[in-house]
């Protein structure tokens, strides 16, 4: 039996009772943030963070749109941050996309008439991808930065696919390894700031994990021709995180007619996180698009 509300405390040991959280379909609670702007929101933007990290991470791009006027919230994943759950463990990884349209569904529900858009990261690309084919016309826009939309080949090559489905039913706990916060940013201040981050998970990924990346992946590639919503994707070309191949795939196969591919030349993965230069432009450019995709005062 789950613990009354009162007694259940974040991984941190703070009572959620003291924090903004929503609680999900299988009871557990997910800590929550909320951007506000000044004045009354002409959009929402939900943020889907990627894998090993968490929302808090993302606190530049909701600021650079709540100037717009525009409400930005998120959540940490099951497992991540500041949520219950255990870290980096998931059973399927359409858990990570209903609690996103459950708490996408409560905010729309207090602002009925606002458009949403979702910006997912990494892990969160996936995230937000599998997110939007499941409910197109809820929503007015993707961003996608660094996505995760397929595996990276030197990592998935067919012999490693075999051997992750044997270990995954042997030993589904196995540690793969930690991700390489080097190739995070190119800022040697951005990689100590993630490697001192106590609420990253710095950790082993587990198998049984990489095999739901691997078929949520599968998953994107089957959806791909079926895309026809407004997207944005920037991507570094440096990445060795998230194979970019795997953003030129997606604007190539996608029948979306508002569909844009910006790629930043030597950049790492976390874009929002790389040097001051490439920052700032991706602020600008997630701003600009989602802007230019609001609806205008008089309707017209």
């Amino acid at each position: 039996m789950p613990e009354p509300e009162g007694n259940r405390r974040s991984p941190q040991g703070v009572p959620y009772t003291d924090l903004p959280h929503i609680v999900n379909a299988d009871g557990l609670h997910l800590f929550c943030r909320y951007w506000e702007p000044d004045s009354p929101p002409k959009a929402l933007v939900f943020v889907a963070h990627g894998a090993g990290e968490h929302c808090g991470g993302y606190a530049d791009i909701a600021r650079s749109l709540t100037q717009h006027d525009i409400l930005v919230f998120a959540h940490d994943h099951v497992g991540h941050g500041v949520s219950e759950g255990e870290r980096m463990d998931i059973k399927n990884f359409q858990i990570y996309i209903r609690d996103v349209l459950q708490h996408i569904d409560i905010m729309k529900g207090r602002y009925p008439k606002l458009p949403v858009f979702i910006i997912g990261h990494s892990m969160g690309g996936a995230i937000s991808i599998l997110t939007t084919c499941e409910r197109p016309q809820d929503f007015a826009g993707v961003v996608l930065i660094s996505p995760m939309v397929q595996m990276n080949a030197e990592s998935a090559t067919p012999f490693k696919v075999f051997m992750a489905k044997i270990l995954n039913r042997l030993t589904p706990k196995l540690s793969l390894g930690s991700i390489e916060s080097k190739w995070v940013s190119r800022d040697p201040k951005q990689v100590e700031a993630y490697d001192t981050d106590e609420l990253n998970y710095h950790g082993g990924l587990r198998v049984s994990f990489g095999m739901q990346l691997m078929e949520a992946a599968t998953r994107i590639q089957r959806e791909l021709p079926n895309i026809t919503w407004p997207f944005f994707i920037l991507h570094g070309d440096a990445d060795k995180l998230c194979d970019i191949k795997g953003a030129h795939l997606m604007y190539s196969e996608a029948k979306s007619t508002d569909k844009y591919l910006k790629v930043y030349e030597e950049a790492y993965h976390a874009l929002h996180h790389d040097l001051p230069e490439t920052i700032k432009s991706v602020l600008n450019e997630v701003s600009t698009w989602i802007l230019e995709r609001l609806p205008s005062p008089h309707g017209s």
